[in-house]
C-alpha cells in the first residue's frame, strides 16, 4: 500500500530530476488542482482522464509564469506517469492528501518552483550584471553546477555558452559562404533551373551564390531535435555534452546524427580518448574536432580581455545574455507572486510535511 510519505518521496524525486522550470511537477500540480476543484472531471486512477488534457492545463500556467511551454517529445512527456515517476496509484494518494489539505501539495510544488526561480535569478543576474572586465566563464558555469536545483539545466547553459562564442567569432571575421557549380554540368542546371533557383539560388546566369556564414542554435527548449544542438550554414553541426567524453558517448553521437562533419563539445576528455576517436576508421571522417570546457574558458578569456577584445567582447556578452534570458525568461517577479496569491496558497496553514513555512514568506507586503 502506497503511503503519503511514499508519494511525497516520489514527488520530491521528480522535482530533483526536473530542469529549472519544473514542467512535470507543474503538470502534477495542475492535475491535483483540477481534481480538487472539479473531482467529477477526472479520476486519478484512470490515466486517460487526464493524460492529454493535463498538458494543456500545465502549458496555460507555464506560458504565464515562464513564457514557455514544454516542447519535449510526447514520449518524454508521457513518462511522467510511468512507475518510476508518478503513476496513477501514487497520484491518487497525492490527490486525496491535497484535497484533505485544501491544495497544500499544489502550494508545495509552486513553493519549490519559487525557490528554483530564486536560484536561477542569481545565476542569470551574474551574466547580466558583469561586463567584459569581470565576467568569468568558470564562475558563471559554477553558479549552476553548485546549485542542486539547477544542475539539470546545465546542458542548456552549456549550449548558450557555446553558441554565443561560435556565432560571435563567425560574425567578427565576416565569414562568407559561396555555393557554385561545375560549369561543365551546365546542362543539368538548364534542365532544372526552376529547382536550382528555388533551392540553391543559382541559375545559368547566376553561377554562384554568396551569403554570410551563420551559426544557429536549435532553440531555447527541449524540442524533438534528435540530439542536434547547433547547426551552421557551412556544413558543420555541433553536439554539446556537459559530460566527460567516452568512446561510447561519441559513438552514440555519431550514430544519432546524419552529418558529414560533427564538432563535439564536452566538459572534458582525456587526450587518449580524443586521439583514439579521431583516428578510428569511420569516425575520423565524421568527427571534425573535439572541444573541451577548458578550451571554451580560454577562448572566452581571449574574446573578453585579449588583444582583439574590442571586436569581440561586447557582441559575445550580448549574445550570451540574450540566449540565457531566452532560455530562462522567468524570475521571481510580480507575475508569479500574484499567481501564488490569487490561488490563496499563501493563506494555507503550515504543517510538518508539505508547508513547513508560511507561503507569506515569499509574498512581499506590497503585493
Amino acid at each position: 500500500m502506497t503511503t503519503v510519505l511514499d508519494a511525497k518521496l516520489a514527488l520530491d524525486s521528480l522535482v530533483a530530476k526536473s530542469r529549472a522550470h519544473l514542467y512535470k511537477p507543474m503538470q502534477i500540480a495542475e492535475i491535483l488542482r483540477k481534481y480538487r476543484l472539479n473531482p467529477e472531471e477526472l479520476n486519478p486512477l484512470e490515466l486517460e482522464t487526464y493524460r492529454t488534457q493535463s498538458k494543456k492545463w500545465r502549458d496555460a500556467v507555464t506560458s504565464k509564469l515562464v513564457g514557455n511551454v514544454s516542447t519535449s517529445s510526447a514520449r518524454f512527456q508521457d513518462n511522467l506517469f510511468e512507475e518510476n515517476a508518478i503513476p496513477p496509484r501514487i497520484l491518487e494518494v497525492l490527490a486525496k492528501e491535497n484535497n484533505g489539505k485544501n491544495g497544500a501539495i499544489e502550494a508545495y510544488i509552486y513553493t519549490l518552483f519559487a525557490k528554483r526561480l530564486g536560484s536561477v535569478s542569481n545565476s542569470v543576474n551574474y551574466c547580466l550584471s558583469h561586463d567584459s572586465s569581470n565576467f568569468k566563464l568558470d564562475e558563471f558555469m559554477d553558479s549552476f553546477w553548485k546549485e542542486p536545483g539547477l544542475k539539470r539545466s546545465i546542458d542548456k547553459v552549456f549550449e548558450c555558452v557555446v553558441y554565443a562564442l561560435f556565432s560571435s567569432i563567425v560574425e567578427a571575421i565576416d565569414a562568407e559562404i559561396t555555393l557554385s557549380y561545375n560549369t561543365e554540368k551546365k546542362f543539368i542546371i538548364e534542365e532544372f533551373e526552376d529547382f536550382t533557383k528555388a533551392v540553391l539560388n543559382i541559375s545559368v546566369a547566376d553561377t554562384f551564390f554568396k551569403t554570410n556564414g551563420s551559426v544557429h542554435r536549435i532553440g531555447a527548449t527541449n524540442a524533438a531535435d534528435r540530439g542536434l544542438d547547433i547547426w551552421t550554414n557551412f556544413g558543420v553541426i555541433v553536439q554539446i555534452k556537459h559530460l566527460s567524453l567516452s568512446e561510447e558517448l561519441a559513438e552514440g553521437i555519431c550514430n544519432s546524427l546524419t552529418a558529414d562533419r560533427i564538432v563535439i563539445v564536452c566538459k572534458k576528455a582525456d587526450a587518449k580518448v580524443i586521439t583514439s576517436l579521431l583516428n578510428q576508421i569511420g569516425w575520423k571522417s565524421k568527427i571534425q574536432s573535439i572541444i573541451t570546457e577548458d578550451q571554451l574558458i580560454q577562448w572566452y578569456e581571449k574574446a573578453l580581455r585579449g588583444q582583439y577584445a574590442n571586436l569581440l567582447s561586447s557582441k559575445l556578452l550580448l549574445n550570451l545574455q540574450s540566449e540565457i534570458q531566452r532560455e530562462f525568461p522567468a524570475t521571481l517577479d510580480d507575475n508569479f507572486l500574484n499567481f501564488y496569491k490569487e490561488r490563496n496558497y499563501h493563506l494555507l496553514p503550515t504543517d510538518d510535511l508539505w508547508l513547513t513555512e508560511s507561503g507569506n514568506a515569499i509574498i512581499p507586503k506590497s503585493i
